[in-house]
Order: C-alpha cells, then structure tokens, then sequence
C-alpha cells in the first residue's frame, strides 16, 4: 500500500487508482486501491493511508525496485 498526504479528505473505503511516477526515470506505474484510513483536519492537511488491491507481479517488482532505491 501507500500513505500520503492529501489537502481533501478521502472517503473510507473509497476505491481508487493512482498513478506513481518515478522520480529519476519518469516511469509510470497505476495501481488499484481501497482508502483505509483518512485521519487529520481542513487546517493542517489529511494523511491518507490506501492498500492496493490488485497488482502485477510486474507492477509489484516495480514498487519493490522504488522502495529499495529509497533506502
């Protein structure tokens, strides 16, 4: 999954897609989802935490390769 911040609130539940974009390369990514949890406030922003549904295991090998960039 992912969490990120948000200046709009997400519907629990909510089932969404988003598109990641690689910083170094541009590569596109779209992965399918559920919003978790939406927690936070209009003044100070919302964190919004999403698990992804269904991903190709391309899709996953991709997310692995960013994570393991970052550390």
């Amino acid at each position: 999954g992912i969490e990120f911040r948000s200046l709009t609130p997400f519907a629990q539940w909510k089932e969404m897609t988003v598109t990641l974009q690689t910083a170094p390369d541009g590569r596109r990514l779209h992965c399918h989802g559920v919003v978790v949890g939406c927690s936070g406030n209009r003044h100070m922003g919302y964190h919004i935490s999403m698990i992804f549904t269904s991903l190709t295991r391309h899709a996953q090998a991709q997310l692995t390769e960013l994570w393991q960039a970052s550390l």
